[in-house]
Parts: C-alpha cells; structure tokens; sequence
C-alpha cells in the first residue's frame, strides 16, 4: 500500500461551491444567547479519558462528537487528533491566532480554549522538532448532504446519487477541500485512509447519518490526483480490508486497486448534431450495424502497451467511418482488475478503465466520435461482481450489496456475487450507474450483459440449489423489476440512448415497453439465429440440404422482438475458433463462405453486430493479451474481406429496404424458401415508398445458371452486391451488374440470373416498366463446380 509522509502545507483544490451556506455569511449572523432557563446543559470543557482513548484507537463511534470545535460550559473548545505532533496552534480561515491546544494524550490528541465565541471551521498549526505542518480541521466543518438527500436516498429514489456519493472536489464553508461520502449502514465506524494520512485509519473516521447508513466527511486542503480506501470496522467489530470506493470515478492501475480523487467533470462537448439526430430517431427504424470491440486488443503499441484513448480516437474512429458501422460497442469499460475477464468482472462501475488513460480521455473518444458520425455503446454488467476483497464484497461486514444466501447470491459459473435486485439501494446503485454513463459520458446505449442469469433464480442451478419466488416460480421478480425501473428511468431521462439486452432464452417481451408487460428494453440480442446460422454454415455443403430449416426456422420469430443479429466475442474465443474457421470446405471455401454468410446477414432482418477483427477474417482466435493480426490485410482475400463489409454496410445504410423495417414483419417476403434441394434461398426486403431489395444467397460451390427467380415487379434489378466479385477475392461470376425480370401471366414478375458459387446477391430495383411477358420457363441449369 502507498504511503506518505507527514505532509507539508496542502494546496487548496479547485471545486464547484455547494448549497451550503459559506463561513463568511455565517459570520454575519450574530449569536443570541438564551434564557438560562432555558438554555441546554452544555458539555464539560474536557473530553473523558475513555473518549480519548477511542478516538486514538480508532473506535469512536462518533468522532464529529468529540473532534472540532464546541461549544461547552467553559466557552468554545477545539480537540484534534495529529500523530506525531507535539505542540498545536489555532487558526480561523483568515489567519487569526484563536488558540493554543494542550496535549492530552502522547498519540496526538489535543485539547484546549478558544478565543471565540462561536463554531467555526479552523486550522491547526502542528510542530515537532522535526518542523511544522498546517492542518485544516475536518471536523471543525458540517455536513454536506442534506435532510432532501436523506429523504430521496432513504426512498430509492434519488436520481443524482452519483453527484452525492463518493469523491468530489467542492469549496465548502470557505475551503476547498473533497466530499466523501459512503454507504455502509452496518459499520461500527468508516474512515477515510490514502495517501493523504499515511494510511492511518485513526485521522479520519467519518460522520454517520443513521437515516440512510452513509458515511460521510469533507476533507479539506485534498485535491485531485489523491489515492484513497475506505477502512471499516464491521459489523461484528473486526476491521475489513480497505474498500474501494463503489462511487470512485476515478481508479489506480492495476494491479493497484484504490480510488482516485478527481476533478469535476469539465469536458466542452462539440456532439450536439449527433446527439439531436438519434433523440428524434426511431433506432427500429434507422439503420444500426456496431463494431464490437475490446478497447485494450483492438491494436496496441511496438511495445505492447495498451493504445490511450486519444490514440484510439485516431486509429479507431477513421476505421470505423471508413468500413461502414454506425456504432462502436466496447466490451466494458469500467475498472476491474483482471484482464482476461475481459471487463466483466468489474470492481468499479463508475470509473473508466485507468488502462488507456485518465476519464476525460473516454469522454474525448465518445465526442469524437459522435463528430464523425459513430455511436458508442458500453457493454454495462449489472448482473453480478467478484469477490475481491477491495470490492463490494461483504462491504461493511455483511451482504449488502449481494444476498447473504448463496442459492441467491452467489453465481457458480463465475464464482461472482449477484446483486440483491430486491434491495431499494442496490438497484439506485445500478439505475444511477446507468443514468451516469448516458449524462456524463453521452454513451449512445448500454448492452445489458447475461441478462438470463438475472432473470431466473436457477440460471445454471440443480434442484435445491435455489430458492422459488414468493408465487413458487423460478421468475427473479425483483431482477424484472430492476430491468423495468432501470429501461424506464433511462429512456425517460435520456431520450436518443439506447439498451441492448443479451437474452438467450425465450423470455416474452424483452424489448417490449414497461407499460405493456414488458422489460423495456430497446433491442435484444438474436442468439438462436447465431447458433442456427453458424451450425449451418459449418456443414459440408453437400449436407446442408437436409438442414435446410436452420436457416429458415429464424423467421418464425425474427419479429417477435426488435432484434440485433450478434456475431459477438463469445463465438470467437475458447476453443471456437475464429468465423473463418468455423466455415467448412477448403481455404477457398472458408473465404467464399464467410462472404456468402455476411451477405445472408446484412440482407436479414435485424440490427447487425460484428466483432472486431472478423471484418478481415482474423485467422487466430482472438486474445485479450495481442492485438488484432493488421498484417493480414496485406492479403488479398483478406482485404477483399473487408471490403466486401464496408460494401455490405453501406447498402444497408442508404437503402431504407434494408433497414427500416428490420423490426417489423411487412418489410420481409420470401421468394424461394423451400429450394433445399439447391440450398438456395431468397426474399425481399421493402419500405414503404422505397425501392425493393431482393436478397438471394446460394450456399453451395457450384454456379448455377438461369436460375428462375419470382420477383414482385418487372423492370430492371441492379446487383448491388455480389460476395462472389472478384474485388472481395470471389471468382467473378455475376450478372453483369442488372437482371432483367419479365412481367408474367399472374401480375408478378420472374428473371432468370446466373448464381455464383457460395455468395450472396442483392438486387435493387431500378427501373418499373414492364417489359414483354417472359420467356419460357425452363429448369434450373447446374454447370461449373468451382475448384479448390
């Protein structure tokens, strides 16, 4: 652990003032004195020996009781506790000598008159033959929250608890100084420890609001840049080890693990434009295809370092313009420990990563990229914590954040903690974690991670292993409950952001609004077509046409959710190999596969979410320790890749078909689904008003030519992607960029077109007259199988 010396004289820290009333104003006001009859028995001018001893072993269960200054039947006292020191002098703020302390204990603890008349902040002069050293008198200060804290806190209901809790740099009663201010409502007693005060649990025991269970003391002469814990005496009496502040907005490196004091937050935003377009969006509506990226693997430095966030800005922002995503979704962000739990275990929710820099850094990425046009959304793990000593684990002694029931509070495939949902002050930790990111950060969305471990008391449990709801079920109705509270109060506080949930089971109504049963979230993750698709894909070709339902059995109920179809990190890690290597056949066939597969993706309905690195088709399975394999792009198949994304988003994007009706049934209309004999598929995409879009995706290495394709108009169809061109490392075959569809005896339409081996086609219409009626129809000519 840091320590530091006896410090010298402390420099002031700059800060917002808060409502409460300034020393100076107070000085105005004259004190009446009352009645004697009337008037309270004061307290004797000398603390008690037993008060003594317990504030210098730091045990007192009221220090503000005996330290500062007060008002006693002698006149008004001063009693301070300053290691070290041997002789202490009395300052007011403007410099006035108003008294000399005696010592009563040898540990430091001083007690003496005062010359005034009145309480007020003060600041001691300390000497030892060693020198001196000034201190301001924490306890010579009032509180900072107030009795509507105290009121909305203990309710639930407070909104801006992020701007209450935890470190904040303020002036208050005419010093400069930092707030801090916990909840532990079960310690016997909760000081600040850091580099500040050796460490020393003993100098600065904190106020105790008993209404709420929080701590709270204002520090002053602390600025920013200081490292701190909180020490706790636990319920049971025994000293816990020191906690990280769950409210620090700023963190160590790790493997250091203490909070940081940080400067208000001061950012100049410039992102108003892209800020106003997505509060008037309709996201269901617009086209949304993210990057998803691990901020610390995405590319490193010749040494290995992680990348800063100004250095991300500028590599990874013109990268995301330039392929086509309109969204950047970066695994979490928030400090945690242990890099390769990836962000998913964090130890701290409201504090950026100190691994690419300080917090102003991520709040100049997001800026820069909202002005380039990009989103950013955070990967937010509000469904469980680690246990890590310094966390929120058994925090003041007992289970406050988690359940103290394992069948309910422990996760046994993370060896984590879950979250008490059912606790009014866990789920304001969470719902203001959320509100947090959207006001100070202006993240786009969160994506709401393992949201089915929350949702079901026996996620990944055997009988007896958890606990029934009170109805008998296996519901979590308090995690239901977080999940609406929280969907509700983000979308109604911060109109334009958006919440993603990763929901792998069959939940009803995910992304259905909180009023109509509901969970309210905005999207929701596809997993069954990923798993469906991917299993596909990874058959022989020869064999898909018995499986030819994988593919469309997703239709059943691809509407019944507004979903984002997700090729996320998960599929790519672990054994999995990379999505190159999950397609069958030979190299050629990988590549031509994996062109075809991202064809059929980006023409199916729903949002799109591709993981960093499978835009080139990354051979090796990604590692959170190396970053991407960037020289692959030298290859041509490689780069071909990466191209043929940056095509396929931006057709997605400036063809309305395409995506505004992603979420919605009356914009999808198959054309072939029953070719399994081929496996061939094909459907069209609309919007009202907008030109059609047919997409058809052939998944097997041969050419077929004069293919018969029913289409809803005659005219012409310009190809506007072909996975099979030989710009994306295809063999070129096509149809010379337009297919011409007859009209035909039935009011519709019907073309005959040449489909290259293993790729994906979209055609546009272009042109609405009808031409003759077509030509005869004849079968399906199979010629050319592709070579290896």
């Amino acid at each position: 652990m840091k320590k530091a010396g006896r410090a010298a004289k402390s420099t002031p820290a700059k800060g917002a003032k808060t409502d409460t009333e300034p020393a100076e104003s107070a000085k105005k006001k004259a004190v009446k004195a009352k009645p004697a009859s009337t008037r309270k028995k004061l307290p004797a001018a000398r603390a008690s020996e037993g008060a003594i001893k317990a504030i210098v072993a730091g045990t007192h269960g009221d220090p503000f009781g005996v330290l500062g200054v007060h008002e006693t039947d002698a006149g008004m006292v001063a009693r301070c506790f300053i290691p070290g020191a041997d002789f202490v002098t009395v300052y007011d703020l403007d410099g006035g000598e108003i008294g000399t302390l005696e010592r009563r204990n040898e540990a430091g603890f001083f007690e003496g008159p005062l010359t005034v008349d009145r309480r007020q902040p003060v600041r001691y002069l300390a000497r030892n033959e060693g020198g001196e050293w000034s201190v301001l008198d924490p306890y010579s200060f009032g509180p900072v929250l107030g009795p509507m804290d105290d009121y909305y806190i203990a309710e639930g209901s407070h909104l801006r608890l992020f701007d209450k809790l935890g470190a904040h740099l303020i002036h208050h009663e005419g010093a400069d100084g930092v707030h801090f201010a916990v909840w532990a409502p079960n310690a016997k007693r909760v000081s600040v420890v850091g580099d500040f005060n050796d460490w020393d649990g003993r100098r600065l025991p904190m106020r105790f609001r008993q209404d709420t269970g929080i701590w709270e003391i204002f520090a002053p002469g602390i600025g920013a840049g200081r490292t701190y814990k909180f020490e706790i005496i636990g319920a049971q009496g025994a000293v816990l080890p020191l906690k990280a502040d769950p409210f620090a907005f700023k963190s160590e490196l790790r493997p250091e693990t203490a909070s940081v004091t940080a400067e208000p937050f001061h950012h100049e935003w410039g992102d108003e434009a892209h800020r106003e377009y997505w509060r008037k969006a309709q996201p269901r509506r617009d086209a949304i295809s993210i990057y998803e990226v691990h901020a610390g693997s995405w590319q490193r430095k010749e040494d290995g370092s992680f990348l800063t966030w100004d250095e991300l800005a500028e590599q990874l922002i013109p990268y995301v313009v330039d392929t086509g995503f309109t969204h950047i979704e970066f695994l979490p962000i928030s400090e945690h420990p242990f890099d390769p739990s990836w962000g998913y275990q964090t130890t701290g929710l409201y504090a950026p990563t100190a691994r690419f820099g300080d917090p102003d850094g991520f709040a100049r990425f997001v800026d820069g990229a909202h002005r380039a046009g990009v989103g950013v959304i955070l990967d937010w793990v509000p469904a469980h914590f680690p246990t890590d000593e310094f966390g929120l684990a058994r925090f003041d002694g007992t289970a406050l954040y988690e359940h103290e029931d394992p069948r309910k509070g422990f996760h046994p495939d993370w060896n984590t903690l879950i979250y008490n949902f059912g606790r009014r002050e866990v789920l304001s930790f969470l719902i203001n974690n959320a509100l947090y990111w959207a006001e100070k950060y202006h993240v786009d969305g969160l994506r709401v991670d393992a949201v089915a471990s929350m949702l079901y008391l026996d996620y990944s449990r055997k009988q007896g292993e958890w606990i029934p709801n009170e109805k008998g079920g296996r519901e979590n109705l308090e995690a239901v409950k977080f999940l609406q509270e929280m969907n509700a109060r983000l979308y109604g506080t911060h109109p334009g952001v958006m919440t993603i949930a990763e929901e792998s089971t069959s939940w009803p109504k995910v992304s259905q609004p909180t009023d109509q049963g509901g969970l309210g979230f905005g999207f929701k993750w596809n997993m069954g077509f990923m798993h469906d698709t991917l299993e596909y894909m990874a058959r022989e070709p020869i064999h898909r046409k018995f499986h030819h339902s994988d593919l469309t059995f997703g239709l059943l109920y691809a509407f019944s959710e507004n979903f984002v179809l997700p090729l996320s990190h998960d599929e790519v890690v672990h054994g999995k190999g990379t999505l190159l290597h999950k397609m069958s056949g030979d190299d050629w066939q990988k590549f031509a596969n994996l062109r075809a597969y991202y064809g059929f993706m980006w023409g199916y309905p729903g949002k799109k979410l591709l993981f960093m690195g499978q835009e080139f088709a990354q051979r090796r399975e990604w590692s959170e320790a190396r970053a991407l394999d960037w020289d692959l792009l030298a290859h041509p198949p490689h780069a071909g890749m990466r191209k043929l994304v940056r095509d396929l988003n931006y057709a997605y994007r400036s063809r309305p078909a395409l995506h505004a009706r992603d979420c919605e049934p009356d914009g999808f209309t198959w054309l072939i689904v029953d070719d399994q004999e081929n496996s061939v598929f094909a459907w069209l995409r609309t919007a009202p008003g907008e030109n059609p879009v047919a997409v058809i995706s052939s998944f097997t290495p041969v050419v077929r030519n004069n293919y018969g394709l029913p289409l809803p108009k005659a005219g012409k169809w310009r190809e506007i992607i072909n996975t099979d061109a030989a710009e994306y490392g295809g063999t070129g075959v096509g149809n010379d960029g337009v297919v011409e569809a007859f009209a035909t005896s039935d009011g519709k339409a019907h073309a005959r077109l040449r489909l290259p081996p293993l790729a994906t086609l979209m055609l546009e219409l272009v042109e609405e007259e009808p031409e003759a009626v077509s030509p005869t129809e004849e079968n399906a000519e199979t010629v050319e199988v592709v070579p290896s």
